[in-house]
């Protein structure tokens, strides 16, 4: 889906996502000290708003200017400051070697787009950031639910920490993947509960 498409989809709906953080942003993010945060693909700012609520400094970005909109108009509903900005995952990031925390949270592309967005988030990691990336598992193709249903854009998190190794190796630094794990979530659908099967990995740059 282009930007348009997407403006379209969240014109349809009042808060697409919701207004809750993302279970397993939480889960990793809860007990980190705030700094500086970027949130790629940021959606209507559930989880930059959540940060932001925590002490965060958040920059967050989405390529959709309807998601850009609402995520603004949420934050202020919650009284929270958040730097919006109208922006493609696959452009260069705002800063470079800055955020303490970089999210990529359901961020579903093909390849070699998803590889230029995931080069942009962990070079715009500061020394001693994290980067975290949650998002809908090949496997939930065949055994879960939900979620997009073209297999090449699916998540493999075995796949995304070499990679993220890789990158940060090219850039001239080192990561330490803390985690890269398939996690389920339970989900009410039409037909009942149902489990949905995620990737998340987290990886930490080394300080200089």
């Amino acid at each position: 889906m282009d930007a348009h498409e997407w403006d379209q989809r969240y014109r349809e709906r009042e808060l697409v996502w919701g207004a809750e953080p993302n279970r397993f942003v939480v889960e990793v993010v809860a007990d980190l000290p705030p700094g500086r945060a970027l949130d790629v693909a940021a959606g209507e700012g559930r989880n930059a708003v959540w940060l932001a609520e925590r002490g965060w400094r958040v920059t967050a970005a989405d390529f959709s200017s309807v998601a850009v909109d609402r995520g603004r108009l949420l934050a202020r509903e919650r009284g929270v400051e958040v730097e919006w900005v109208h922006a493609d995952a696959r452009d260069p990031a705002p800063l470079r070697e800055a955020y303490d925390l970089v999210l990529l949270s359901y961020l579903h592309l093909p390849p070699d787009d998803w590889r230029r967005a995931l080069t942009e988030a962990v070079r715009a990691l500061a020394p001693g950031g994290r980067l975290v990336s949650v998002g809908h598992a090949l496997d939930n193709l065949t055994r879960g639910t939900g979620g997009p249903q073209d297999p090449r854009v699916l998540h493999i998190p075995q796949d995304i920490a070499l990679a993220v190794a890789e990158i940060a190796a090219g850039a001239g630094f080192a990561v330490r993947v803390e985690r890269a794990e398939q996690v389920t979530r339970g989900v009410d659908t039409d037909e009942g509960p149902r489990t949905a099967i995620d990737s998340l990995v987290v990886a930490h740059r080394a300080r200089r």
